[in-house]
């Protein structure tokens, strides 16, 4: 299987299998002299790790992260750093049941025509479980940020479960850490768990939307045609596990808008930069960051693990139902909001590098 790897400048290498004894990542490319807090890796993790409410798969993973290489005496060298996490509590034996059929949903039945072999313990590659490996990366990723541009800050929250959407008007980030959901409404975060209560002890599932944005960065990265930010930003999200819509400012709703009311004016700020009225754009224009807000959505299907009898076939074509048992996120966009962070992270540093090493300090002046 090729293609394990994502990143221009800095560079992340994710393997393992859900049921294997590790899963990991392998980062090159982050800049030498980087401090590294393994307690703050840590804590990105534990964020995003199972177990740790009814809410998400009951999966016990300490999630415990261990550098390996690229870091000396609390600094990064300049050479790949190893991340590895331990697996200590695979159920495969849940599996055996799917060994020879395809869970609708899933990745079951293209990994088996494509490659002829499948780790139908929890999906193998296909597992959510990789994504842990992300969050270690962009864990890093943000500590490189941290020394490079102290101010900028990256933050993920769920906009929408299901058909329930939050209140614009009630929006507090504040309350992002103040429930299981991650979402900036007291009053979304309550009827929320009420609702998903209710599918999870039914057996069934619902998808989300996530939102994640990144303040203070700086206006100049990315690069026309190929090189967008939006680009690489849409590609970083789309590869999340579950995943099926990614949108960057407006996205989609922009179609609905006219020309007057989608453009963003631009005026001289009271600090003699430029100020715009709105950001439909999503902090980028022409693939380019205008020193607004970034901000990203991406849209999360439902978890296709429930238990509700399914229609399916097995590898030699027979017609057969399947209830997938295991341990399974009810709604796996709880648990994608870390991930999309960590994502966000990993664009934005390596962007930082490639206008770095390309342009420096930004050419065009205004005022």
């Amino acid at each position: 299987m090729s293609i394990n790897s994502f990143g221009h400048l800095f560079r992340v290498t994710t393997w393992g299998e859900s049921h294997g004894p590790a899963i990991g990542a392998t980062v090159d490319g982050c800049p030498p002299g980087v401090p590294v807090d393994e307690a703050m890796l840590q804590h990105w993790l534990d964020r995003r790790k199972p177990g740790q409410n009814k809410y998400t798969t009951q999966r016990r993973e300490p999630d415990q992260v261990r550098i390996l290489s690229g870091v000396f005496e609390g600094v990064t060298t300049g050479t790949p750093v190893q991340l590895m996490i331990e697996n200590t509590d695979q159920r495969s034996k849940d599996y055996g049941d799917i060994k020879d059929k395809f869970r609708p949903g899933h990745a079951d039945i293209t990994y088996w025509q494509k490659y002829g072999i499948r780790d139908y313990r929890g999906g193998g590659r296909s597992s959510a479980r990789e994504t842990a490996s992300r969050v270690a990366a962009g864990g890093l990723a943000r500590q490189a940020i941290q020394t490079l541009i102290p101010g900028l800050q990256i933050t993920g929250y769920m906009v929408q479960m299901g058909p329930h959407r939050i209140d614009r008007d009630r929006f507090d980030l504040t309350q992002v850490d103040q429930n299981p959901f991650w979402v900036p409404d007291a009053n979304a975060a309550i009827k929320w768990a009420d609702y998903l209560d209710n599918l999870r002890k039914s057996g069934n599932s619902v998808g989300a939307i996530v939102e994640v944005t990144a303040s203070g960065v700086p206006p100049g990265l990315g690069a026309p045609v190929y090189g967008k930010l939006d680009t690489d930003l849409a590609t970083a999200m789309m590869s999340i596990n579950a995943v099926k819509g990614v949108e960057i400012g407006e996205g989609m709703s922009a179609a609905m808008l006219t020309g007057e009311t989608n453009a963003d004016e631009i005026y001289m700020g009271n600090n003699g930069e430029p100020s715009y009225s709105s950001n439909h754009a999503g902090g980028i224009l022409g693939g380019i960051s205008t020193g607004q807000d970034v901000v990203v959505r991406f849209a999360v299907k439902p978890t296709s693990s429930i238990l509700t009898p399914r229609k399916t076939i097995t590898k030699s074509g027979e017609e057969t139902e399947i209830i997938t048992k295991g341990r399974h996120d009810p709604c796996v966009g709880i648990r994608a909001v870390p991930v999309g962070e960590a994502m966000m992270a990993c664009v934005i540093l390596d962007h930082l590098l490639l206008h770095r090493g390309q342009v420096g300090e930004n050419r065009g002046t205004v005022g």
